[in-house]
């Protein structure tokens, strides 16, 4: 299969089952919703050695959000439901009731399972902490120097899927970052997913195992291009750079949409190959096949 001059090889990307929580998080004005998505996205990136992978979902307009203010959807993933509250309550009182002016409310209220979200966050109020209840929903009213930080008081969990991706072959450096600049913009927009990477892009795509034993996974040496001659490799002749994105979405059918516009947003002249990392199916049950997700898409 090609998308124009590029070669979608007949691979497929391995996932695997996360739990995820959606905070939906709202300031005063843009530049602190800037600066609170920053710090609570901050080492976010892999579950390798991050406590979760961090992302914002999309931003909503202040039409859209329950007090009327700019915000974002801010989806966490992580391997259970005790690291993901744990990871949530963390990130929820030093990454957002630090940041001025801004709520926290649970983008998961239909879900059953629950973690603490204000619940945990309230001891801050040393006793002067309220709450109340909102059409069936409990919130804490937290003093602070601003005003009040209002949180919900728990977040909900639901099942997700960790790990899609694709390999962007490019024929430079310059090549690939635009490519996959290129992808990233494409998959924005998209419901449901985000791309937990710096830039929402990994330069150090990883396999499972090392030579060393206390490392749970190492580069991928298949794709790197300094290793070609010395290390079998899966690069396309004409390929100089490589550059990865991982998708973490709620569900197969929010990876794959987003997996195919990444990769139809990537192809181009300068791009000779797309493919994907796999373990041959030892890591994950979820095997997104390039061909066949664009093919349905």
């Amino acid at each position: 299969m090609h998308i124009g001059t590029t070669h979608i090889l007949d691979t497929f990307a391995e996932a695997f089952r996360l739990r995820f929580a959606r905070l939906l998080v709202t300031a005063h004005d843009g530049h602190w919703l800037d600066a609170a998505i920053r710090a609570t996205c901050g080492y976010g990136t892999s579950v390798i050695g991050c406590d979760a992978e961090v992302g914002v979902e999309r931003r909503i307009s202040a039409d859209d959000t329950p007090d009327g203010r700019p915000g974002a959807s801010i989806m966490l993933f992580g391997f259970s439901t005790e690291a993901l509250a744990k990871a949530v309550a963390n990130r929820t009182s030093q990454c957002l009731l630090t940041c001025p002016t801004t709520a926290v409310f649970d983008g998961l209220p239909s879900e059953s399972e629950r973690v603490p979200l204000g619940g945990h966050v309230r001891f801050f109020g040393d006793g002067r902490e309220k709450t109340k209840v909102i059409e069936g929903r409990r919130f804490w009213r937290i003093p602070v120097m601003d005003g009040e930080f209002l949180v919900e008081e728990t977040a909900g969990v639901a099942k997700g899927i960790g790990g899609g991706n694709f390999v962007i072959q490019g024929r430079s450096i310059e090549a690939a970052l635009a490519a996959a600049r290129r992808a990233v913009a494409a998959i924005e927009p998209l419901p449901g997913t985000i791309t937990p990477f710096p830039g929402g892009v990994v330069r150090s795509g990883s396999k499972v195992g090392s030579i060393y034993e206390s490392l749970r996974a190492s580069t991928n040496e298949a794709f790197c291009p300094s290793l070609v001659g010395r290390e079998p490799t899966s690069l396309h002749p004409d390929a100089t750079a490589c550059l990865e994105l991982v998708i973490d979405g709620s569900s197969e059918q929010a990876v794959a949409t987003a997996m195919a516009a990444g990769i139809r947003a990537a192809a181009g002249n300068d791009v000779p190959a797309i493919s994907a990392g796999n373990y041959g199916g030892a890591l994950g049950k979820f095997h997104f096949h390039l061909r066949q997700i664009l093919a349905s898409a």
